[in-house]
């Protein structure tokens, strides 16, 4: 699936809804989102387009029912638009962007960014597998140390990254590097069937023993990869892309709103071979079941 920007679903609100319909339901029979009935049928009316009626619970529901999209007056055509430059963008889209390109609010396009970030968190399956490498690293994101010190911007955060070889990739943002954080972060996010790939931090040399193999490069000696594919370069790499977006596109991330940032670089890193297309098609999979209602004390808080 190859999708350009200039395709009607991103313009037209009625070939928005046929996609998204066909896409949530491709039998062609709707599902009802509130018991489960497949009795359901369209209703009529302009004022009622693109509503169903359950004849079991007699609820009404629409295509945006039950994902992030519920009771937002955003078009679906925009919404469309948006998850497209979204899984486009290698290094992200700011709120200001997105806002510019779609034609709405700041507070809009931030919100409708974030719920889209919701969708492309991941299963949560356990990384690896017997045969498989596992690469385990940290990194600070942030500003330069010299306005750190001086109190003009926020502090570098931690960031600790586990990443497949040719496969997934999951952050997580941890306050304290400490040895019971990162082990928890370990074993319940990789199998330990799998082979770990770290630096020579000490952290990690009792953790890597619960590990069906455990391989360190001395990177205080400039040892960044040994014979039998010994190294963590893959997150490092993770690394790069994930700073570039942080000092280029957002600048700075908020602690609260950390984690979706965080899956938004994993989803487009995990799905690297793949197309726009198809990587935009799955976070429209991701949309449903999920939901990110608004909290005054978190708007516009990134």
């Amino acid at each position: 699936m190859n999708v350009c920007i200039t395709d009607p679903i991103f313009h037209d609100e009625a070939k928005a809804l046929a996609h998204l319909e066909a896409d949530r339901w491709p039998d062609g029979e709707p599902t009802c989102p509130h018991c489960g009935s497949v009795k359901t049928r369209r209703m009529g009316g302009k004022t009622q387009a693109g509503m169903f009626l359950c004849n079991d619970c007699r609820d009404k529901f629409t295509v945006r029912t039950g994902t992030v999209m519920e009771r937002s007056h955003i078009p679906l055509h925009k919404w469309l638009l948006a998850t497209h430059l979204m899984a486009a963008s290698k290094k992200g889209m700011s709120s200001l962007q997105m806002s510019r390109m779609l034609g709405v609010t700041y507070k809009s396009a931030w919100f409708l960014c974030h719920r889209i970030r919701e969708a492309m968190k991941d299963d949560g399956t356990p990384l690896g597998g017997p045969g498989k490498v596992v690469e385990s690293d940290e990194a600070f994101v942030g500003g330069k140390k010299k306005r750190r010190l001086s109190g003009k911007v926020a502090p570098m955060k931690k960031v600790m990254t586990l990443v497949e070889r040719d496969g997934r990739a999951r952050s997580f943002h941890i306050a304290n590097l400490h040895a019971n954080n990162i082990r928890g972060a370990l074993v319940s996010n990789v199998h330990r069937t799998s082979t770990l790939m770290t630096d020579d931090a000490r952290v990690y040399w009792p953790i890597g023993r619960e590990f069906a193999g455990h391989g360190t490069t001395l990177h205080a000696a400039r040892e960044f990869a040994r014979p039998g594919g010994i190294h963590s370069n893959t997150a490092e790499n993770f690394f790069s892309i994930l700073k570039r977006g942080v000092i280029g596109t957002y600048h700075h991330w908020s602690a609260a709103h950390f984690h979706r940032y965080l899956a938004e670089f994993d989803m487009r890193y995990s799905t690297k071979s793949q197309t726009d297309g198809e990587r935009a098609a799955l976070i429209l999979k991701g949309m449903v079941g999920r939901r990110l209602t608004y909290r005054r004390t978190n708007a516009l808080a990134a």
